[in-house]
């Protein structure tokens, strides 16, 4: 229900977008202009704020392996990192698979151990964005910018649904870190009137499961994990404040509404179109328009260049390691056929 909900909110906001688009007179020229007058000092520190998230990415799927594979290769993980977000910019959601597949295959582990790492990985995410999204309606609230009518039902909307996300998110949370062989073989029992060899795949699917989800049940791994999220996206919030100080038209933005148009963005980007991006972009060009009061043609090439600097940044390094590797695309199309479950 919250997903439906989130997505119902970015396709209501992308009709709006479009809505605004055609009556407002879209000027390319200050598009144009505003890519002209580019800082390329601080765009250069956004670019490598975000380089360093995606070893920071690595750090904490290198932690979420450590009880399969207490000798890890960092660099293996950050290689497959780097290819599958990647994936994700080429192929849309669809690409997601790309990443726990390498890592798995590379560090000799079960495919659907690093599916369970890679939610416990998107759980943590989001529950971040909900946090800077709360912390973004509550600075709009309390700040000099005043939003129109519209702006404010999609506030209150936006509201609503992240309070529902987050305690989805939470209970989702709390009940993986439960997982553990008394309620593998419980479900295993409820489902005993399933065919033999489906339950066998069933009970290999739950292990592999509860061996991803083990890194949950240390205490100090647990800790790891919060401390290693936080400082990504503190790195992602710096990146968002560098690429606004690069532009004339949002270098007076101060902390408090960098982290509104964080907030915005990074709950909108939830919707990726294959080799376009998506919501990020709505969400960036409604942010600034509608809150600060910026040209639809100068807001448009800031949401241009914070999707480039966020997303496509990371292709030409993901396509020389896939290069390096001897990784052929078309093969990541068949990750179920070509993917076996091995003892760890």
């Amino acid at each position: 229900m919250a997903i439906g909900l989130g997505l119902a909110a970015v396709v209501g906001a992308a009709v709006y977008a479009v809505w605004r688009w055609r009556n407002s007179g879209f000027a390319w020229g200050d598009l144009v202009s505003a890519l002209e007058q580019v800082n390329w000092s601080w765009l250069a520190a956004g670019m490598a704020l975000v380089l360093a998230t995606y070893a920071g990415r690595a750090l904490r799927w290198e932690v979420m392996i450590r009880p399969l594979r207490k000798d890890a290769s960092l660099w293996g993980i950050f290689t497959a990192t780097a290819i599958g977000f990647t994936a994700v910019v080429l192929f849309g959601r669809a690409g997601e698979a790309v990443r726990p597949y390498l890592i798995a295959k590379k560090e000799n582990v079960t495919f659907s151990s690093q599916i369970a790492a890679w939610v416990l990985e998107r759980i943590l995410d989001l529950m971040m964005i909900l946090l800077i999204f709360g912390i973004a309606l509550t600075q709009v609230s309390s700040s000099a910018i005043q939003p129109g009518p519209r702006a404010r039902v999609a506030l209150e909307a936006g509201g609503y649904t992240a309070g529902i996300t987050g305690a989805v998110s939470l209970a989702l949370l709390i009940a993986l870190r439960q997982f553990h062989g008394g309620v593998r073989e419980r479900a295993l029992e409820w489902l005993s009137f399933l065919p033999r060899k489906i339950l066998s795949w069933l009970g290999k699917v739950l292990r592999s499961i509860e061996e991803g989800m083990q890194a949950t049940r240390s205490g100090w791994f647990a800790l790891l994990l919060v401390i290693y999220t936080v400082i990504e996206w503190v790195m992602i919030a710096g990146a968002f404040y560098c690429v606004c100080r690069a532009f004339p038209a949002t270098e007076k933005l101060g902390l408090a509404d960098v982290v509104i148009l964080l907030g915005f963005v990074a709950f909108g980007s939830a919707l990726q179109i294959p080799g376009v991006g998506g919501g990020m972009q709505i969400a960036a060009v409604l942010v600034l328009t509608e809150f600060f009061g910026i040209g639809l043609g100068v807001a448009t090439g800031i949401a241009l260049v914070l999707w480039v600097v966020s997303f496509v940044m990371i292709v030409p390094l993901g396509l020389a390691f896939a290069f390096q590797e001897g990784i052929h695309w078309r093969n990541l199309r068949h990750l179920e056929t070509e993917t076996e479950e091995k003892p760890a």
